[in-house]
């Protein structure tokens, strides 16, 4: 039987992606969000205003979209609660983000310099996708400040281990993407850890990890 439910989360599940865009001083910010969807060789990305990502991609109107593996899910929750912005939101700061400046180094990551843009790629993404703003739609109503961007991928870099011999297509029996459903992260069909975001969102979830 259905049941009428006042959701507060409309998460149901979407890849990681870690967006590397470019600060105002010239230094590189690193972001995880869940918020992207595809069509063609368009993507669709959904992110808070107050965030430092949004800022850099109205500013300098490119960045790096990569897309995250299962494996990468400890490095991913290292920065899940911080912030490229020094004066942290209020908001941001009640749910325990702190500022900051190094992201790739506390998520233990290697910048990788991109073909096209100037953002870095993430070297231990195997998937890694070169991308320019093409529009900014802001998005406005009560409890909501956020923007969506439209971004064009330029240039795709896969590693080889992943493309179909002879082809260009990424085969999706290895290709085993990290999930977030509901603020956790899942892979492989399982919860694979606690997850930071969820804390600090107060989740009232009871998971049972893959053994």
């Amino acid at each position: 039987m259905h049941r009428v439910s006042d959701t507060k989360v409309f998460y149901f599940g979407t890849p990681v992606v870690l967006i590397s865009s470019r600060n105002e001083d010239g230094g590189f910010n690193l972001a995880p969000m869940s918020s992207a969807w595809w069509l063609g060789r368009t993507c669709v990305l959904g992110l808070g205003n107050s965030g430092q990502t949004t800022a850099n991609l109205l500013r300098e109107r490119e960045c790096v979209l990569n897309l995250v593996p299962s494996s990468l899910v400890d490095a991913v929750d290292r920065i899940a609660l911080t912030t490229g912005r020094p004066v942290v939101p209020t908001g941001k700061a009640e749910q325990g983000y702190r500022y900051e400046p190094d992201k790739f180094a506390v998520a233990g990551l290697t910048p990788q310099p991109a073909d096209l843009v100037r953002p870095p790629r993430v070297a231990e993404c195997p998937i890694q996708l070169e991308c320019l703003v093409t529009e900014a739609h802001p998005m406005t109503q009560p409890g909501l400040s956020a923007t969506a961007f439209h971004v064009t991928v330029e240039r795709t870099h896969v590693e080889e281990e992943l493309i179909i011999p002879g082809t260009h297509y990424v085969d999706p029996i290895r290709w085993d993407p990290l999930i977030m459903k509901f603020c956790e992260f899942f892979g492989g069909g399982g919860n694979l850890r606690p997850s930071r975001l969820a804390a600090g969102w107060r989740m009232p979830h009871e998971l049972r990890p893959v053994r």
